[in-house]
């Protein structure tokens, strides 16, 4: 008999959207669905993977209860699927009598596009179909300006801040996630106006293709069904998709750095502080980590668009577990050493 293929959703979005939080909240309400899941890291701490485990739901490298949690780790993943992304699928595809969904979250600096047409190739469209492209979308972002219907308008606006990025291809990757989508998130809802939401719905609905469903989230609270089972199969429609890279052989994100600080950190709000001093010297588009604070037994997570910046506690720190302060610093022409100097001289000052 033959097996039915696989359903793969792509979850795709900018740095900072939501993503790993949506995708927390689809493994927590799977309700009995067994899901697999691939988490694409731009950087080298292994953060979105981390939040993944520490939800409770059981998504480890062992392969139990909800599905396989399989963490690329060496940059974005519709560059490196010839490398990594085929012998994992061939992995998952051995054990599809298990598996009923696979959610791939791709990096925030990724083309969807490309990894969709991956899924035309043979040993890989044999056992699975993208059943569809979810990209979310940070609402506040789009309203304040930052992805708008005109690009030019918002690189004048750039240009005329010393503070902002200048020469960055982010309205294109943005317009590209929205050129590929099957359903869009509107994320970050909360506090937002009825003439707020439907101002981003227009600037949304200007790059993404006609008909699209926008759906709307707090917090990346989507019920499951709304975003698994769409059936589209994606492969068989992408190559009619147009983005601003379809002429390019290959792409890559030179524009992008990604480096690794270790701190210090005594005061959870002086390490706030001194992030959002940070990016207005620097060209830093997310922040994102683990911190250790003096006598707390749980361990605080960082996360961080522009100079928007959100802490909670996650989890105990476990017995023997190296108890440090390490963050992950996404953006343009960044240099670590100088950057973690920078930063640790503001938590001492």
């Amino acid at each position: 008999m033959q097996l039915q293929k696989i359903p793969a959703t792509i979850v795709t979005g900018f740095l900072g959207a939501g993503k790993t939080t949506l995708l927390r909240h689809l493994l927590t309400q799977a309700q009995g669905r067994r899901i697999a899941v691939i988490v694409n890291e731009f950087g080298e701490l292994g953060i979105d993977g981390e939040l993944l485990r520490a939800c409770g739901i059981g998504c480890d490298e062992s392969g139990q209860d909800n599905g396989q949690l399989f963490e690329l780790a060496n940059g974005c993943l519709c560059c490196t699927v010839q490398e990594e992304f085929a012998p994992v699928m061939e992995q998952l595809a051995a054990r599809r009598g298990q598996i009923d969904h696979l959610v791939i979250e791709t990096s925030g600096l990724a083309l969807p596009k490309p990894l969709v047409q991956a899924f035309q190739w043979p040993q890989i469209r044999n056992a699975f179909t993208v059943d569809a492209v979810v990209t979310v979308v940070d609402a506040p972002a789009v309203l304040a300006g930052l992805f708008a219907e005109n690009p030019v308008a918002v690189d004048a606006q750039r240009r005329a801040d010393e503070n902002l990025d200048h020469e960055t291809p982010l309205s294109e990757l943005f317009e590209d996630q929205l050129a590929s989508a099957d359903l869009v998130v509107l994320n970050k809802l909360e506090g937002l106006d009825a003439a707020a939401v439907a101002h981003i719905e227009t600037q949304v609905r200007a790059e993404a293709p006609a008909g699209v469903q926008l759906v709307h989230a707090q917090a990346g609270r989507v019920a499951p069904e709304l975003l698994l089972g769409l059936s589209r199969a994606v492969e068989d429609v992408i190559d009619g998709r147009k983005t601003h890279h379809d002429e390019e052989e290959d792409h890559d994100h030179d524009a992008f750095d990604s480096v690794a600080v270790t701190l210090q950190v005594a005061d959870r709000q002086r390490l706030l502080a001194a992030l959002a001093a940070l990016v207005q010297r620097h060209e830093i588009y997310r922040a994102k980590g683990f911190v250790a604070l003096p006598g707390a037994a749980m361990r605080l997570v960082v996360q961080g668009v522009g100079q928007r910046f959100d802490s909670q506690f996650d989890r105990p720190w476990r017995a023997g577990e190296e108890r440090t302060s390490r963050l992950v610093l996404i953006g343009d022409h960044l240099d670590g050493p100088a950057l973690q100097q920078e930063l640790q001289a503001a938590l001492d000052a």
